[in-house]
């Protein structure tokens, strides 16, 4: 199968620190691929430079065979918006904004229509048993609630990939289960790609794919 995201040669540095030391990565369409490894390993600044929130010092990242550091800042932001969906440990959901206004904003950031973005975001909502908690500020949710609204977040836009960066690091271990079953039903219904960085062993082994990163190479 060709590759749908293929990363090759990644070198990042901070200051004199080596991050990054040269990773190499091939995942398919419609994957889930866990990213393991020791704290420190390289793993959140791997998924920020796939996400292309972050630039490597050296080495490439192909989308579908584009080059994607090589497009103008403009398309960059245009391409991320549209493609990529970020679930990440803290919600960062904005606190005066309602559930289903929080999960607009990717979309009316890419002018999509406000009557067609609500409705979309209702019907994700409802997706994931929220549907009585549309108007709900985030203070008013639970930990599970609020992680939920940010997979709907990062579902408005319809992407092609999501990337997730311990998704559920900060949920009990119920809602936790209940988060990597939702990442699998999404895989089944949406044929999303999921890159997933995470210390959940559980979610880790239920990946189709496990690798391992230490010290700014990916081992295995």
């Amino acid at each position: 199968m060709s590759s749908f995201i293929k990363a090759a040669n990644l070198q990042k540095s901070y200051g004199g620190l080596r991050i990054l030391k040269g990773v190499n990565l091939d995942i398919t369409k419609g994957e889930v691929v866990s990213i393991v490894g020791p704290s420190g390993a390289g793993k959140s600044t791997l998924l920020h430079i796939l996400g292309t929130l972050d630039r490597a010092n050296e080495g490439k990242v192909w989308y579908n065979g584009v080059d994607v550091f090589q497009l103008s800042n403009k398309k960059l932001g245009t391409f991320r918006n549209q493609s990529i969906g970020f679930v990440f440990q803290f919600h960062h959901l904005l606190p005066e904004f309602t559930a289903i206004e929080n999960v607009s904003i990717p979309a009316l950031i890419g002018h999509r229509d406000t009557k067609e973005t609500k409705k979309k975001a209702e019907e994700l909502l409802s997706y994931l048993g929220l549907q009585s908690r549309l108007n709900h500020k985030p203070a008013e949710l639970s930990g599970g609630e609020q992680q939920r609204v940010a997979v709907a977040r990062a579902l408005i836009n319809d992407p092609k990939v999501i990337l997730a960066d311990e998704p559920s690091g900060n949920l009990d271990s119920d809602s936790a289960r209940d988060l990597h079953q939702l990442f699998f039903n999404l895989r089944e219904k949406l044929n999303q790609t999921f890159v997933i960085v995470t210390h959940n062993e559980e979610l880790a082994n239920l990946a189709d794919r496990k690798l391992m990163m230490r010290d700014g190479l990916i081992v295995s």
